[in-house]
């Protein structure tokens, strides 16, 4: 099996939500020092969560989307805007395009939703890897958990 054979899918049973938790505290808590109790949040009970998952089972990556009222608080207010987050992918697959296919996943959701587009919050590091993926950086930098980011959005 060739290490970038995975799917992508909506973590809709407990399983799956489970598994994308299991990433995030991962590369979050561990791999980022993110304390665990900012790490989780209300929004993960209405969030759409998506999991990219090798062949075997192993997972490989996660994000959410929130939207509506969830997202509100991050989107100025703005109901046709999604907001994505969380987007982590183990360091063991990191490179095999595992999270642009979840930013593209998490678009195809907010699409289906009739959203117009996405805001994030991007650390400072990863907003190249979103500028490749027609995200545009606006504002000014801030800290999230001590960790520089920056905000960006992409129209659909």
């Amino acid at each position: 099996m060739s290490p970038t054979s995975y799917a992508l899918r909506v973590a809709e049973d407990p399983a799956d939500r489970e598994a994308c938790f299991a990433v995030r505290k991962e590369v979050f808590v561990a791999e980022q020092g993110v304390p665990e109790d900012l790490e989780y949040d209300a929004y993960d009970d209405v969030a759409v969560h998506v999991l990219a998952v090798r062949e075997d089972g192993v997972p490989l990556g996660a994000g959410r989307l929130l939207h509506g009222e969830a997202a509100a608080a991050t989107t100025d207010g703005d109901r046709s805007v999604g907001s994505l987050g969380r987007l982590a992918v183990t360091k063991a697959a990191r490179g095999l395009g595992v999270g642009a296919a979840l930013v593209g996943a998490i678009e195809d959701a907010a699409r289906s939703r009739g959203l117009t587009a996405v805001d994030l919050h991007a650390q400072t590091h990863a907003t190249g890897f979103y500028e490749r993926l027609g995200y545009v950086a606006y504002g000014p930098e801030f800290p999230d958990a001590g960790i520089p980011h920056r905000a960006m959005r992409r129209v659909l």
